[in-house]
């Protein structure tokens, strides 16, 4: 299932899933009220909702079915309990790093490690992303994110896919300057990242992959455009550490709990730092950035200029 959160024409914002390929269920209006009105409220008891979610007996004229063209779409969870961002995809760290003039750490190797970015301030697909003040080097990040549906702690990676939710795009976005001269005090990234994040369009459920895993991944080709050209290339299954993994070592010693995110960090060739200047500028105002992961969609949003 795809999972959803929109605002319907008369202003009123709902969450549901995508039915039919063509329309937009409102979860709660839909089933009478039986299923909440937002997306967390749904991951707090995920796996009884999905079970009514999937019974319920739909057609295009039924009570809570809106075509898709009639409503817009927003970030699918728009107000996650937490996010985690990890570092998962090596060719991406290896690259990265070699740019800066750094050697991979062994430590890397050893296990996944994250930061904390801001869970307030998530963006959907079509909004507009905000340059930061003063930044200057403005960049995508292509990602993948898992949503958690069930609460756990200590969770070994052998019994963590219980807990994954689903998946969806994400755009890690990063103005460099500030990240840059920030992380040579030894901490960080913090500010060249807390502006916005993007997910969307929707949040797919796990078992809508079964059959195409591939290593520690999943073999789903990932791409990012600027104003229509491809800038950036590479696969799910390229990744170094699970999202199992992950979810052990951010587990240890702590709890998670239905609704928190997790990201998956950049994946090779995904972001202009990476690739460097001279395949493709900074972002500036005007720009249209244009995410695409095989069966979790299109995510779009476009760049504009300091406001206020």
């Amino acid at each position: 299932m795809r999972f959803i959160t929109f605002r319907k024409q008369n202003g009123q914002t709902a969450a549901g899933w995508i039915f039919d390929g063509r329309f937009a269920v409102d979860m709660h209006e839909a089933s009478k009220r039986e299923l909440p009105k937002t997306m967390l409220e749904f991951l707090a008891d995920s796996a009884v909702n999905q079970k009514k979610a999937k019974s319920l007996q739909l057609h295009p004229d039924s009570p809570g079915v809106y075509p898709l063209e009639s409503v817009r779409l927003l970030a699918p969870l728009p107000n996650p309990l937490s996010f985690r961002d990890f570092y998962a995809f090596e060719q991406h760290v290896k690259t990265a790093r070699k740019n800066r003039g750094l050697d991979m750490v062994p430590e890397w190797y050893e296990m996944p490690v994250f930061y904390f970015s801001n869970h307030l301030a998530f963006r959907g697909p079509g909004e507009e992303i905000e340059r930061p003040p003063g930044c200057t080097k403005l960049d995508y990040e292509l990602e993948i994110a898992c949503v958690i549906g069930k609460k756990g702690k200590d969770i070994i990676a052998e019994k963590a896919e219980k807990h994954i939710f689903g998946y969806c795009i994400l755009n890690d976005w990063s103005a460099r300057d500030f990240q840059q001269k920030e992380m040579k005090v030894g901490l960080g990234p913090a500010k060249g990242k807390d502006f916005a994040t993007s997910i969307g369009p929707w949040v797919l459920t796990a078992d809508e992959l079964v059959g195409l895993q591939t290593g520690k991944g999943y073999d789903l080709k990932m791409s990012a455009s600027v104003n229509g050209k491809l800038i950036s290339e590479g696969n799910f299954k390229d990744i170094h550490f699970s999202f199992a993994e992950m979810i052990e070592r951010a587990s240890t010693g702590t709890t998670l709990y239905p609704g928190e995110m997790i990201g998956s960090g950049t994946v090779g060739t995904g972001c202009i730092l990476e690739l460097g200047e001279e395949v493709h500028r900074w972002l500036r105002p005007g720009d249209l950035v244009e995410l695409k992961i095989e069966n979790l969609g299109v995510l779009k949003n476009k760049i504009v200029g300091e406001k206020g």
